[in-house]
């Protein structure tokens, strides 16, 4: 998927940046979906993800955290 197949879609940059401070994820959430792209590339692909597979995702992550 593109992002141009999502318009009038907000995006959410991350708070946790690369060194430059360019190097973005960025998130947008729809009725149906998570999505994320690279906020150097806004046109590009998009992952995207179910509710429960967004959730699990991040229940994953917070797991790992310390």
């Amino acid at each position: 998927m593109k992002a141009t197949n999502l318009p009038d879609t907000v995006w959410r940059k991350s708070s946790w940046t690369g060194s430059s401070g360019t190097d973005c994820v960025e998130i947008a959430q729809t009725c149906e979906l998570i999505a994320v792209r690279d906020s150097k590339d806004p046109g590009g692909p998009v992952l995207s993800f179910g509710a429960g597979a967004w959730s699990a995702f991040l229940t994953s992550l917070k797991s790992q955290e310390g």
